[in-house]
């Protein structure tokens, strides 16, 4: 299948969700989260601020955000540039994401882990994103665990992967925490 009836495909499953069914899944994949020796050993934690379509992270960041360092991704050019989480520094920015404002960027270097949205995924680690390549890019120079995240129908059994395609380290569902590397 192509990437783009893959993301037609779960785009579409995605606007199936009821309110009830997207709170009860974001609150079952962050308890597999929390759970897991990856998060808990993480002093500093990259999250996504989420869109609508995506396993909301509100709860989690409100959660968590005394608890841990959290970042937040802000678009720069083409790249992802690193700050720190802070509710009330957010604004809308690119793709109508909620970003962080401010000059105190961090190298990705002092990220542990990195939870990333996604399309879909596959058992092997493989990600599909929105296709721009923003967190490929993040990705590829960041040494941390790499966590995706999703709803159950997100996972699939295979997808096209590109050289430039970083793989998840282990990747959480409401039903499965499926550990592709050990960090």
């Amino acid at each position: 299948m192509e990437k783009s009836d893959i993301r037609r495909k779960i785009n579409a499953m995605r606007r199936m969700l009821s309110e009830a069914e997207k709170m009860s899944a974001a609150e079952e994949v962050f308890a597999r989260l929390e759970q897991s020796a990856a998060f808990l050993m993480a002093e500093h934690v990259l999250m996504y601020h989420s869109l609508p379509d995506e396993l909301s992270t509100h709860t989690f960041l409100k959660k968590w955000g005394s608890k841990k360092h959290f970042y937040l991704p802000r678009v720069n050019g083409v790249n992802l540039d690193i700050l720190p989480y802070d509710e009330s520094r957010l604004e809308l920015g690119s793709f109508h994401i909620e970003e962080p404002t401010g000059d105190n960027t961090i190298d990705a270097n002092e990220i542990e882990v990195i939870v990333v949205p996604a399309v879909a995924y596959d058992r092997k680690g493989n990600r599909l994103g929105r296709g721009k390549g923003f967190y490929d890019r993040l990705l590829a120079e960041a040494k941390a665990t790499k966590i995706g995240v999703g709803y159950e129908f997100q996972l699939i059994d295979s997808l096209p992967a590109e050289e430039h395609d970083i793989p998840m380290d282990i990747i959480i569902t409401q039903n499965n925490t499926i550990i592709i590397k050990k960090g």
